[in-house]
């Protein structure tokens, strides 16, 4: 019940900004502002860089607010806008993320050598560890693990291919194990 009357609130927001209510516009950056930050955060690791995402993102989501149709919520519709200014940003910074199957990359054994039960760690100290991977893993864990997205949606938002998808995710946790295994956090 208490999602609901958040969302009716968060959809009258929405409303009043569609009317040109200036208050409005503050009160949805005030309630998505600090999540939407950590989302970019996430997937570009540069403060300033995400303070640039956040701000294009809420200034394109707020001249295109009449086009918001309410097939998902404001706020999954404003992430959509974060994650993909988020990735041009990377992009702009040349990031690489090898399609493998354009390489003669060897073969990654499909299974890891970590005993991963045996590693339980708090999630700042994952967080951590994930900031540390290349630019390329850690976008692709990042978004599977903390955006929800499966590896189809991923491979379409970075226009690669689904093995390219699939083995970067591999070698990030692998990566990330590592990390986490070895203390390497700094």
């Amino acid at each position: 019940m208490l999602e609901l009357t958040k969302s009716i609130q968060h959809d009258e927001l929405v409303e009043r900004c569609r009317q040109g209510d200036r208050r409005s516009y503050g009160e949805l950056y005030q309630k998505y502002s600090k999540a939407m930050y950590n989302t970019s955060l996430r997937i570009v690791n540069h403060t300033a860089d995400a303070e640039d995402v956040l701000q294009e993102s809420f200034v394109d989501a707020f001249a295109a607010i009449e086009s918001f149709a309410y097939k998902s919520t404001f706020g999954a519709w404003l992430k959509r806008i974060v994650i993909n200014k988020s990735i041009n940003s990377l992009r702009k910074r040349k990031m690489e993320i090898i399609d493998i199957e354009k390489t003669s990359a060897l073969h990654i054994p499909e299974e890891d050598s970590f005993d991963e039960e045996g590693l339980k760690y708090k999630v700042e100290e994952i967080k951590k560890a994930v900031k540390e991977l290349p630019n390329g893993y850690r976008t692709v864990i990042s978004l599977h693990l903390f955006e929800g997205y499966d590896q189809e949606e991923i491979a379409e938002i970075l226009q690669i291919t689904h093995a390219t998808v699939r083995t970067q995710y591999m070698r990030a946790k692998q990566k990330l194990l590592s990390l986490i295994k070895e203390g390497g956090l700094s």
